[in-house]
C-alpha cells in the first residue's frame, strides 16, 4: 500500500486527475461545476477559497521547506558558486517569459492582459522532476539542474506573488503585515525556546501570518513561508530534494514528512478549483501564456546558461549545451503555479479562463522534452 502511495505521489497522479476531472466536467455540464466551486459553504468561503487561501497554504510551506534546506550547508544552494550558472539559468527562465508576453502583448493583445505577466514565470517542480527522470535518467547532473533552478523559480514566484499580485478588489492595508512580523518573531521565540513540535509555529505563528496577509488583502496562501525557516533543521543537510533523510529528525523533516502526503494527494483539489475552463473560452491570454512559458522559458534559460558557461561559470560536470536547451523545454511546464498566479491575475472570469488555458497547454513541454532528448542523443544516466 505504502508504495502505491509513492507511486501515486512520483507520477503527479492526483493533481492531473483533478485538472482532468475539472476540464471534462466544466466542458459537459459548466452550471453544475461553477455551483460546486462557488457555493457558500461557511463564513462566506467557497470551495474554491477554501482550497486557494487555506489548503495551498501548505503547499507553499512545502516549497519553503525545500528552498530553505537548499541554502544550508550540504544543500544545492551551497556553496554557492556551485549554483551560479544554474542561477544564471533561472533568472533566464524568469525574464525570457516576461519579455516573450509582455512583448508579444504589445503587438497582438491589449492593456487589460498586462497583469498575466508573472504568469509563464512559473516552473511546477514535482512534474519537471518527473519529466526529467523520463528524459536524462535519476542519475544525470542535468536532472539535479533542473532541481536547483526550479527551487529558485519557486522562490522567486513567491516573491512575485507576494509584491505584484494583491487583490485588485480591495487595496493593501499595509499595516495588517504587522501580524507577519509578529507570528515570526513568536516563531523566533518558539526556537530559541527550544520546541520541537511543529504545532506551536503552525497556530500561532502561522494564524497569525495567515490574518495578516488576509486583511492586508494579499494572498493568505503564501501564511507560512515566513514561518517554516524558523523551524529547528539540522545545520547541514544531507538528503537531496524529494529524498527523506532518515536520520534527520528535526522538526523542518518532520513537517515535511508528515505533510508532504497530505498536500500531494490533496492537489486533486486544487485541479479540480482551478482547471475548470471551457474550451470556447481559449483567447489571446491564452497564447500569451502558452508562448511566455515555451518560448520564454527555453529561450532564457539556455540564453543565459550559454552566457554564464562562456564568461567562466562552467555547467555541472557531465552536462552540455544540448542538455541544458531539453532543460529548458521541461522547465516551461507551468501547470501548478501557473494556475494559482491565473487567479490571482485576473478578476474577468473569461480572461482568468483564458490564461488558465494557456497553462494547462504548457504539459506540451513533456511531450517536446521527450521528443527532443532521443532527436539530441541525450544519454540516460541511473
Amino acid at each position: 500500500m505504502r508504495k502505491k502511495i509513492q507511486l501515486l505521489q512520483q507520477f503527479s497522479v492526483p493533481l492531473i486527475a483533478g485538472v482532468i476531472v475539472a476540464l471534462f466536467w466544466a466542458n459537459i455540464s459548466p452550471d453544475s461545476y461553477h455551483h460546486l466551486i462557488e457555493k457558500d459553504l461557511f463564513f462566506g468561503f467557497n470551495f474554491h477559497h477554501l482550497v486557494n487561501e487555506i489548503f495551498m497554504v501548505f503547499f507553499f510551506a512545502i516549497a519553503a521547506v525545500e528552498i530553505t534546506q537548499s541554502i544550508q550547508p550540504g544543500g544545492a544552494l551551497s556553496p554557492i558558486k556551485t549554483a551560479i550558472n544554474p542561477l544564471f539559468a533561472t533568472v533566464g527562465g524568469v525574464l525570457g517569459p516576461v519579455a516573450i508576453y509582455l512583448g508579444l502583448n504589445v503587438l497582438f493583445g491589449s492593456a487589460e492582459l498586462t497583469r498575466g505577466w508573472g504568469i509563464p514565470t512559473a516552473t511546477d517542480i514535482a512534474l519537471a522532476w518527473l519529466v526529467a527522470r523520463f528524459v536524462f535518467g535519476s542519475a544525470h547532473p542535468a536532472v539535479k539542474f533542473l532541481l536547483l533552478l526550479a527551487i529558485v523559480d519557486d522562490a522567486i514566484g513567491l516573491l512575485i506573488i507576494a509584491i505584484f499580485y494583491p487583490d485588485p478588489l480591495h487595496p493593501t492595508v499595509p499595516a495588517w503585515l504587522l501580524l507577519i512580523l509578529v507570528g515570526m518573531g513568536l516563531s523566533y521565540l518558539f526556537r530559541r525556546m527550544q520546541l520541537k513540535s511543529y504545532w506551536p509555529y503552525l497556530l500561532i505563528g502561522g494564524a497569525l501570518s495567515w490574518i495578516g496577509l488576509f486583511k492586508a488583502h494579499l494572498h493568505p496562501a503564501l501564511a507560512l513561508v515566513f514561518i517554516i525557516p524558523f523551524l529547528p533543521h539540522p545545520k547541514k543537510e544531507e538528503a537531496s530534494i524529494f529524498e527523506h533523510d532518515t536520520h534527520d529528525h528535526s522538526t523542518l523533516s518532520k513537517f515535511e514528512h508528515e505533510w508532504k502526503v497530505f498536500v500531494d494527494f490533496g492537489l486533486f483539489f486544487f485541479g479540480l478549483a482551478n482547471a475548470g475552463v471551457e474550451f470556447s473560452g481559449m483567447g489571446t491570454a491564452t497564447w500569451l501564456v502558452l508562448a511566455g512559458l515555451l518560448v520564454g522559458k527555453i529561450v532564457g534559460i539556455y540564453g543565459l546558461g550559454f552566457i554564464a558557461e562562456k564568461v567562466g561559470f562552467p555547467f555541472p560536470e557531465g552536462m552540455d549545451k544540448r542538455d541544458l536547451f531539453v532543460v529548458g523545454i521541461i522547465a516551461a511546464l507551468g501547470l501548478t503555479v501557473a494556475l494559482f498566479v491565473a487567479g490571482a491575475a485576473f478578476t474577468d472570469p473569461e480572461i482568468q479562463g483564458a490564461a488558465k488555458m494557456g497553462a494547462l497547454f504548457s504539459v506540451i513541454a513533456a511531450a517536446l522534452a521527450l521528443i527532443a532528448g532521443k532527436f539530441l542523443l541525450i544519454k540516460k544516466r541511473f
